[in-house]
């Protein structure tokens, strides 16, 4: 007894589907075919960006974290905090400048 995969299709009902197939698309089966084929290319270059995508994302992570000489002691920044009032000035009063 075969079976193809686990759904236990004997040789007679791939027969009766193959028919039902050339039934139903008739003289559009290499169209479908066709369209079939490009959506399966279409689906491997996605994996296949995905895949690189990780790939290089993993090489980019792993230097930074391998080498602990190139970290840099903190630098002193010469700039100062702005300035605030500590009352704020009155609605009808003109801008200070």
């Amino acid at each position: 007894m075969n079976t193809l995969f686990a759904f236990n299709l004997g040789p007679m009902e791939i027969i009766v589907i193959l028919l039902l197939g050339v039934l139903l698309f008739g003289r559009r089966l290499p169209e479908v075919g066709r369209y079939l084929g490009k959506g399966i290319v279409e689906f491997k270059k996605g994996v296949r960006g995905l895949e690189d995508e990780m790939d290089t994302t993993a090489h980019a992570a792993a230097p930074l974290q391998a080498s602990p000489e190139a970290i840099r002691p903190p630098q002193r920044v010469g700039t100062t905090a702005p300035k605030f009032e500590d009352r704020p000035a009155p609605v009808n009063a003109p801008p200070q400048v």
